[in-house]
This record gives C-alpha cells, sequence and structure tokens, in this order.
C-alpha cells in the first residue's frame, strides 16, 4: 500500500478517510440491497451492479463507529479489493486529494489492534486528519467467533454469496 498519491475521500461520523484512488471502481448512489440471511453485522446486503452481484459492508460497522441516523442514506464505494469487488457504505464522498509521503503518521497506538489492522495511518491535511483506509482489509468480514484467533473470511462474491 502507498502512503503517498492520490486518494478518494470519503466521511463517516465526521471523519475523513481515504481510499487509494486507483482502487476505486465507481461510487454509486445508495440503492436496496438484498438481505443476507444469518451474514455478519458488517454485511448490509447484495446490490445488483449492472448484472454483477456486490456485497455491500457498512464501514461504520466494520470500524465500530456508532450506528448511522436512520434518515441519512449511506453511498457506495466500489472499490476492487483481494476477495473480489465490493461496496463499502460511507456517509458521504469527499474529493480526491493528492498527498506526500511527508504528510503521513503511522497509525497512533492507542488504537485498537481492530482498528489499527484496517487503518494504516493518517496524513495531515492543511485542516484535517486523513485517516488511511486499507481497503483490502476492510473488505474482510470476520466471521463470529474468529477475531480472537486472527482467522477471517473474505465476503463471497457473486453466485456463491447466494448460498
Amino acid at each position: 500500500m502507498t502512503r503517498a498519491g492520490q486518494f478518494c475521500t470519503f466521511y463517516l461520523d465526521r471523519l475523513l478517510f481515504g481510499v487509494e484512488s486507483q482502487k476505486i471502481q465507481e461510487v454509486v448512489t445508495y440503492r436496496g440491497l438484498r438481505p443476507v440471511p444469518l451474514a455478519s453485522p458488517v454485511v448490509s446486503g447484495l446490490m445488483n451492479l449492472r448484472g454483477q452481484v456486490v456485497v455491500a459492508l457498512d464501514l461504520r460497522r466494520q470500524l465500530e463507529l456508532e450506528e448511522r441516523p436512520a434518515d441519512m442514506a449511506p453511498v457506495c464505494l466500489v472499490v476492487r479489493s483481494a476477495g473480489g469487488t465490493v461496496c463499502l457504505l460511507a456517509d458521504e464522498v469527499g474529493n480526491v486529494v493528492e498527498v506526500e509521503d511527508r504528510t503521513f503518521e503511522p497509525s497512533p497506538e492507542t488504537l485498537s489492534p481492530r482498528l489499527r489492522s484496517v487503518i494504516v495511518g493518517v496524513h495531515k491535511l492543511e485542516h484535517q486528519l486523513m485517516h488511511v483506509l486499507d481497503s483490502d482489509r476492510a473488505s474482510e468480514v470476520t466471521a463470529l467467533g474468529k477475531e480472537q484467533s486472527g482467522e477471517s473470511e473474505r465476503p463471497k462474491v457473486g453466485a456463491a454469496a447466494l448460498g
């Protein structure tokens, strides 16, 4: 993962996050999702993206933030991750920003191990901090009871997600 370059930014609970621009396939408006019975709470459902079935993951739940207010529709960042194409649900989309390596600092030790595995560091921008999200790690769905052992499952994409 690169620390400098272009990042697509987005907000979660008024915090600024960034994902490497080349990992973003597109940004789409929120659509109704098909529920996935017995899935992790992080999995919001499945969406049809021009004939491709894509798993939608709630980043607020993945990052252990407060639930999104009911009157706030999320946006979908469609990312290409190691496990396939995934929709990461965010509160709103920001801008594309160019950052340099000198503005980067690693994640502070005070973050929980779970968050440190997903947030690789921060860039000090002019008026705020941008949390750098590892989209591959954020796209992983941890199975219940496996978090302590370090095992995780990647979301199943396409027909495999349906069972």
